[in-house]
């Protein structure tokens, strides 16, 4: 079953193209990324498909909604979380939880229940009290989370939920992404952060309003890279860049932290000939070898070639 379907999706402000004709299904239960640098479209693809901005062109049916014929409704269907932290800063954790529940017309005892699911899901019950304003970033966007999810949603999208917060709140928020996902949520989220896209059941990389990209993790590694990745841990990596860079057996090469990815067609005689110029002009290799490329090599080699 299918909870959402895009179909030639496209948003034009005056002569620029936003978002360009894009087409994509997210399954029920699944968590889908829609990964791509800023200024890529990603947010103006999401605020159209939540119902908070028209289409110029195409359509997308979100929980069997016209988003253009029928945007109410789809804004009822679904959460939604913005990349801004989009809670009140100057009241409790509880007040926030149980206004959100307000507008989505819970009362009485429905609300309360999902008040303590909202509390037990972010694990706030002990900070229910507590300002907003007050709470660490990491545990802002868990609240903001839970707020999302209050009405019991079966669509939720999450537009950039972890910038600004630290890795392992990072991860942590990924861990309630999983569990509300095994409950048979579709989670459609927007990220530029790579390493998150590893969460997703399916990725969409998107670039210049486009989508150059479409599959799992395992398979976008497997069939977008024309070639194999080497991993190299040297001294001094910049000025190895700078020399490998100029060499024919080099198709790209990228930094990654303090080692180097290259991308190379023959294995064998690229580690020969490399190692050779490389020990010439007196680096030392601490490791050399063919690695399993990462998503960041993958969307490298796809926006360098668009």
């Amino acid at each position: 079953m299918e909870s959402i379907i895009v179909q030639d999706l496209t948003k034009i402000f005056g002569k620029f193209v936003a978002v360009d004709r894009i087409n994509f299904r997210v399954k029920q239960g699944e968590i889908f990324g829609f990964l791509g640098a800023n200024g890529a479209g990603k947010s103006t693809a999401i605020r159209m498909m939540c119902g908070l901005l028209e289409p110029s062109e195409g359509t997308a049916l979100v929980a069997g909604y016209d988003v253009r014929q029928q945007p109410e409704q789809v804004k009822q269907s679904i959460g939604y979380m913005s990349q801004r932290f989009s809670l009140y800063e100057d009241i409790s954790v509880r007040e926030n939880i149980r206004f959100f529940g307000g507008v989505y017309g819970l009362r009485g005892k429905k609300l309360n229940e999902r008040l303590d699911w909202v509390l037990e899901m972010t694990q706030l019950r002990d900070s229910q009290l507590r300002i907003t304003g007050t709470l660490p970033g990491g545990v802002k966007q868990r609240l903001a989370l839970g707020c999302a999810f209050i009405h019991e949603p079966r669509i939720v999208f999450l537009d950039e939920p972890t910038g600004g917060v630290d890795p392992i709140s990072r991860r942590a928020f990924w861990g309630l992404i999983q569990d509300l996902s095994a409950q048979g949520i579709s989670i459609l989220v927007t990220t530029h952060f790579l390493d998150e896209a590893e969460y997703c059941h399916s990725i969409a990389l998107i670039n210049a309003g486009r989508i150059v990209a479409h599959g799992s993790p395992h398979y976008l590694k497997q069939h977008y890279l024309p070639y194999t990745i080497l991993g190299l841990h040297v001294d001094r990596p910049l000025d190895a860049m700078g020399l490998l860079q100029e060499q024919p057996e080099v198709i790209e090469i990228s930094l990654f932290g303090l080692s180097l990815h290259l991308g190379v067609h023959e294995v064998d005689q690229a580690l020969i000939r490399l190692k050779l110029v490389l020990e010439g002009q007196g680096f030392h290799i601490n490791s050399f070898e063919p690695i399993m490329p990462s998503l960041e090599d993958v969307f490298i080699h796809l926006i360098e070639k668009t």
